[in-house]
């Protein structure tokens, strides 16, 4: 038997206060996002099958909203030293697939991931199927993780690519562009789309 020392046990107690730091507050921001999910009214069944028929441009504005300030306060925070960007890899097989079983999920289901814990949150009995989908395709994901990496996540990996990377352009210079498009985009949404 080994005695530790005390540098050992401090770095032991930083990295518990650490850990239990973020899952307090992935559980606050969890919470928030669920909240604002259902206040901005995308966790409801109609509006998101009228997403689906380009009908509803709810989810739609809700969801360029999101992009236009998280990409204004990630992007500051990083310039000031705040945050570190950590991008995931653009793996082309990988985000097709993905990207087909998602669409065939929303479209059977009518609730996407987030907003069908929102849904079923407020009530919706409907989302329990999609919320227990979603626990299981995540455990199946966790269990496969070894072999995607093998084999689909190697077809088209692209690395780590950003718009900025792929159009040839500075970051600051994209964003200058990018964010005011974005913004004129949600402006004739919410003008010229009928309610």
């Amino acid at each position: 038997m080994t005695a530790s020392s005390p540098a050992n046990a401090r770095a032991a107690s930083i990295g518990n206060s650490d850990s239990t730091r973020q899952l307090v507050l992935g559980l606050l921001f969890g919470v928030a996002f669920g909240f604002l999910l259902q206040k901005g009214g995308v966790a409801k069944y109609h509006i998101l099958i009228g997403a689906l028929l380009l009908e509803d441009f709810t989810v739609m504005k809700v969801m360029l909203t999101a992009i236009i300030v998280g990409s204004v306060g990630i992007f500051a925070l990083h310039a000031l030293g705040g945050v570190e960007l950590h991008l995931k890899p653009t793996r082309y097989a990988s985000n097709v697939v993905g990207g087909l079983l998602f669409g065939i999920g929303f479209g059977l289901l009518g609730y996407c991931p987030g907003t069908g814990a929102a849904a079923l949150g407020q009530g919706n009995w409907d989302a329990i199927g999609g919320v227990a989908g979603l626990m299981v395709g995540s455990y199946l994901y966790a269990e496969m993780s070894g072999t995607l990496d093998r084999t689909i996540n190697k077809w088209g990996d692209r690395g780590k690519l950003t718009l900025p990377d792929i159009v040839g352009m500075k970051r600051s210079t994209f964003l200058l562009i990018w964010l005011p498009l974005l913004t004129m985009v949600l402006y004739a949404m919410d003008r010229f789309t009928v309610r």
